[in-house]
């Protein structure tokens, strides 16, 4: 009984590390933000309470506002549904798109000459062995002061996989854009970065 417990202890755990390890490509993130107007503590990390704003949001949309209050939090931000300071709005864009595998089209031409006639000749070759699937997603989010209305960060992180794989599955999307669009935040603004 205790061997079996164990055995299913290590599975576990090596479920867990290979989703912590899946590839999951390049993430393109732009940012604007206006300066001074989040608030700082003495030691340098950020105060203040958020909510993140679930009006008229699917439940598809749970993944990301998880991952985006991770993030918020682990930057110093407190999680609360009272007073807050900040109200936080996430949008997510998905979609799909296909290209050739292989979309280059060769051509090839020769000539010759001699004292037996003169021959010119040209090929063209296509790859049309099919097309690739990729799954985009776009996180959007923005920072706004509860009592001004203020809009005073905005940020944009744009991923793409193969669709199917496991880094275009929403979970995985998630954690990944959320924690490369709060990478060295709050950023330059206007700045575009591609987080690997």
């Amino acid at each position: 009984m205790y061997f079996s417990k164990k055995i299913l202890s290590i599975s576990i755990a090596s479920l867990t590390l290979s989703a912590c390890m899946t590839p999951t490509g390049p993430v393109d993130v732009t940012r604007f933000n206006k300066e001074g107007a989040l608030l700082i503590n003495s030691s340098g990390t950020y105060q203040g309470n958020f909510a993140i704003d679930t009006a008229d949001q699917s439940l598809s949309l749970s993944p990301y506002n998880a991952a985006v209050s991770r993030e918020m939090q682990r930057l110093g931000f407190d999680s609360g549904s009272g007073n807050t300071n900040y109200v936080i709005s996430i949008a997510v864009d998905r979609y799909e798109s296909e290209r050739p595998k292989n979309s280059n089209v060769s051509v090839g031409g020769g000539a010759s000459t001699g004292s037996f006639g003169s021959g010119v000749g040209l090929g063209l070759g296509l790859n049309l062995s099919g097309r690739k699937k990729r799954t985009h997603t776009e996180l959007s989010v923005r920072i706004t002061e509860r009592i001004s209305g203020d809009s005073i960060w905005e940020g944009r992180a744009i991923q793409s996989a193969k669709t199917g794989s496991p880094a275009a599955q929403e979970g995985i999307a998630a954690a990944k854009l959320a924690n490369a669009l709060f990478q060295g935040f709050p950023g330059t603004s206007g700045e575009t970065i591609t987080v690997p």
